[in-house]
C-alpha cells in the first residue's frame, strides 16, 4: 500500500475517535489537501474495500482499513515518543515519525518496540 494511502486511513482514524463522524472535508482539512485530492483517493481506499462511505458523507473504516490504520498509529506514536525521549524536538519527532512509519520493516519496528518497552519496564522499576 502507498504511504498517502496509509496516511488517509490513520488520519480518519484518528479523526473519527470519539465516534465523530468523518467527512472528506474534515481529512482535506486536517491533512492541507485539496478536496479534490481527499475526493479521489476516498474514490481508491473505497474500491479497495478499505473505506466506507454512508448516504451522508461519513466515512468510516472497514475492518482491513482499521488493521492498517491502528498499525499506522501505533507506530506513529511509539516512534514520536522514542524519538523524543532521545532528545528530539516534538515537532521534529512527529514529522520525521510520520515517514519513518512507512519505510520501516516489521522486522525493525518490532525491535525498537521491543527495546521502549523494556526500558518502560526498567523506569517503572527504578532501574537505571
Amino acid at each position: 500500500m502507498q504511504e498517502s494511502a496509509e496516511n488517509y486511513l490513520e488520519t480518519i482514524l484518528i479523526l473519527g475517535q470519539g465516534g465523530r463522524p468523518v467527512r472528506a472535508v474534515d481529512i482535506a482539512a486536517e491533512l492541507d489537501y485539496s478536496k479534490a485530492s481527499v475526493s479521489i483517493a476516498m474514490k481508491n481506499l473505497r474500491a479497495s474495500a478499505h473505506i466506507a462511505v454512508d448516504a451522508g458523507g461519513a466515512i468510516t473504516l472497514t475492518e482491513s482499513g482499521r488493521e492498517i490504520a491502528a498499525s499506522m498509529y501505533e507506530r506513529h506514536v511509539l516512534i514520536s515518543d522514542w524519538l523524543i525521549f532521545l532528545g528530539v524536538d516534538k515537532k521534529a519527532a512527529v514529522h520525521d515519525a510520520c515517514r519513518m512509519e512507512h519505510v520501516m520493516s516489521e522486522q525493525s519496528f518490532a525491535a525498537i518496540k521491543k527495546h521502549v518497552e523494556q526500558w518502560k519496564r526498567d523506569i517503572y522499576q527504578g532501574k537505571p
